[in-house]
C-alpha cells in the first residue's frame, strides 16, 4: 500500500502512454522484421534437421550397401578359394596320373631291357656252348679214344659247364 502512495498518477499515466507509444512503434517498425527473422531461423532449423535426417538416411543406405557388398565379396572370396582348392585337387590328380604313366613306362622299359639282356645272355651262353662243343669234338676227333674215354670227356665237359 505504501508503494501506491509513492507512485504519482501522472507518472503512471505517462509511463502507460510511453509504453503504448513504444508498443505501437515496435509493432509498426520492429515487429515484422523480428518475426521474419524468427521465421527464417525456424525455417533454417527445420531445413538443418531435414538435412541431418537425409544425411542419416544416406549413411544408413551406404552402410547397408557396403554390408551387402562386403557379404558379396566374402562370398566371392569363398567361391574363389573353393575353385582354387578344386583346381589344386585336379592338378594333384593329374600329376599323380602322369607319375603313374611315367612309372609304367619306366617299368616297361626296364622289363624290355631285362628281356634284351636275358636274350643276349642266352645267346652268349649258346655261343659259349657251341665253342665248348666244338672244342670237345675237336679233342675227341684228335684223340679217338674208346667209349669209356668218350664218357669221361663228356662228364668233364658237363662239369665244366656247371662250373661256368
Amino acid at each position: 500500500m505504501e508503494l501506491l502512495k509513492l507512485l504519482n498518477t501522472n507518472e503512471i499515466v505517462a509511463q502507460i502512454i510511453a509504453f503504448l507509444v513504444l508498443l505501437y512503434l515496435m509493432k509498426r517498425f520492429a515487429w515484422k522484421p523480428i518475426l521474419k527473422t524468427l521465421d527464417d531461423r525456424r525455417s533454417r532449423i527445420v531445413s538443418e534437421f531435414k538435412n541431418i535426417e537425409d544425411a542419416k538416411a544416406e549413411a544408413n543406405k551406404l552402410r547397408s550397401d557396403y554390408s551387402g557388398r562386403l557379404a558379396g565379396i566374402e562370398e566371392e572370396a569363398r567361391e574363389k578359394i573353393r575353385i582354387a582348392i578344386e583346381n589344386g585337387k585336379l592338378q594333384a590328380e593329374k600329376i599323380r596320373e602322369e607319375a603313374r604313366e611315367e612309372g609304367s613306362r619306366i617299368l616297361a622299359k626296364a622289363q624290355d631291357n631285362i628281356k634284351s639282356e636275358i636274350a643276349k645272355a642266352e645267346e652268349a651262353l649258346k655261343e659259349k656252348m657251341v665253342e665248348i662243343t666244338i672244342d670237345i669234338a675237336g679233342k675227341v676227333v684228335q684223340e679217338r679214344l674208346t667209349v669209356e674215354d668218350d664218357k669221361k670227356i663228356v662228364e668233364t665237359f658237363l662239369k665244366e659247364i656247371e662250373n661256368r
